[in-house]
């Protein structure tokens, strides 16, 4: 399996990215500056996409990942569910590395 994801710069700063690795999983990227925060594209309430639309995983505030499905608001650095139906549960994180503009598998 390939460690290497996508370029920093495939990803605009504040913006998200949806990806399927190697093993088949769908994962999303979140950029902010210069670290990037990647989890399991999958909701905790019904395991549903969190996107309804490709690459769109950020609510307008810019400030959380939402799902398309109910709305649920999770933070960005940590993936914790702050509002809607499944609060206090988390996305399961990818974990990620930054090396020379590289987003890679950790």
């Amino acid at each position: 399996m390939s460690d290497l994801l996508c370029q920093l710069t495939d990803i605009p700063d504040g913006d998200s990215k949806g990806l399927k690795l190697e093993d088949g999983r769908d994962i999303l990227l979140v950029r902010q500056g210069g670290a990037v925060f990647g989890y399991v594209n999958v909701c905790p309430h019904l395991f549903t996409p969190l996107e309804m639309m490709p690459d769109d995983f950020i609510d307008d505030s810019g400030q959380f990942i939402i799902c398309a499905t109910h709305g649920a608001l999770f933070k960005i650095e940590d993936g914790e569910c702050v509002a809607g139906p499944c609060q206090g549960e988390s996305l399961t994180r990818v974990p990620l590395a930054v090396e020379d503009g590289a987003v890679k598998l950790a």
